[in-house]
């Protein structure tokens, strides 16, 4: 419940960020929910939440067009797991709405990929690319010294990029292409800007860190230190190395161990809520 301090108004207690407020708002009314024994009661309260943040489940959702399903089917899928984040979150925890929700919804659609799509046997072509991709790719990353790009596969491949896409896509490879890789050849993107897409928003940007913030907390000093050289000095894993006092080899180890760790504890509410 929002306390108002004594001869002040409820507008000045609010936070002045929209999205804070959204998100105190969705609170407030899952927690009357919550307490409440009458069932048309709690159903409103839940479209309540629910109609307040469909704009964070049309996000995620457009984030997997051109994969070969209809949009408006990716926000009913979206909408779905908004539904199950409404349903299963705990106000009392104090996790912000929104760091439950995006993983939840996200792992829904990526449910609903991996249970439709392909439903037939996969082209042959595709099954061929992603068999040179898996030959490619090892090489690439040596000599790169970091993930290469859909561009550089298909450079490297001999065919186009959207080759590259379907064939990632077929084979359900949402997760397979590392939180590191570099938007593009030029460039090392920061973790907030792998999750969310080169076209950001100012929302998305306020997404990615709402979901980042609580796992990269959890991690060691030198972990952190490691991510801040790799991902916002943009080092070579080389040059981490020699900075931190250990090899190549063993950056690559350790970063690939702290990627992963973030990624089992980003998807996590979204498992629990399945």
């Amino acid at each position: 419940m929002v306390t108002v301090l004594a001869g002040t108004t409820v507008e000045e207690q609010l936070p002045s960020d929209p999205k804070q407020r959204r998100d105190l708002a969705t609170r407030e009314l899952l927690a009357r929910r919550a307490a409440s024994t009458d069932e048309k009661l709690q159903q409103s309260l839940l479209e309540q939440a629910i109609e307040l943040n469909l704009g964070i489940a049309h996000s995620i959702a457009s984030r997997f067009r051109g994969r070969g399903v209809e949009a408006d089917d990716l926000d009913q899928v979206a909408y779905l797991g908004l539904l199950k984040a409404a349903r299963s979150y705990r106000p009392d925890t104090g996790t912000p709405f929104l760091a439950y929700a995006v993983p939840t919804i996200r792992g829904e659609v990526k449910r609903y990929f991996r249970d439709c799509s392909w439903t037939v046997r996969i082209p042959r072509r595709l099954q061929e690319l992603q068999g040179s991709i898996a030959n490619v790719r090892p090489q690439l990353v040596q000599d790169l010294q970091r993930d290469p790009t859909l561009e550089e596969l298909a450079a490297e491949i001999g065919t186009d990029v959207a080759e590259i896409e379907a064939a990632i896509a077929a084979d359900g490879c949402f997760s397979v292409l590392s939180l590191d890789r570099p938007v593009d050849g030029e460039s090392t993107a920061n973790l907030a800007d792998t999750i969310a897409d080169e076209e950001d928003t100012s929302f998305e940007r306020t997404e990615a860190v709402a979901v980042l913030e609580p796992v990269l907390n959890d991690l060691t000093p030198r972990e952190r230190k490691i991510l801040e050289l790799r991902f916002i000095e943009g080092h070579t894993q080389a040059d981490i190395g020699a900075e931190i006092g250990v090899s190549q080899m063993q950056v690559s180890r350790l970063l690939r161990g702290i990627l992963d760790k973030l990624r089992d504890q980003i998807e996590a509410p979204a498992t629990s809520a399945a």
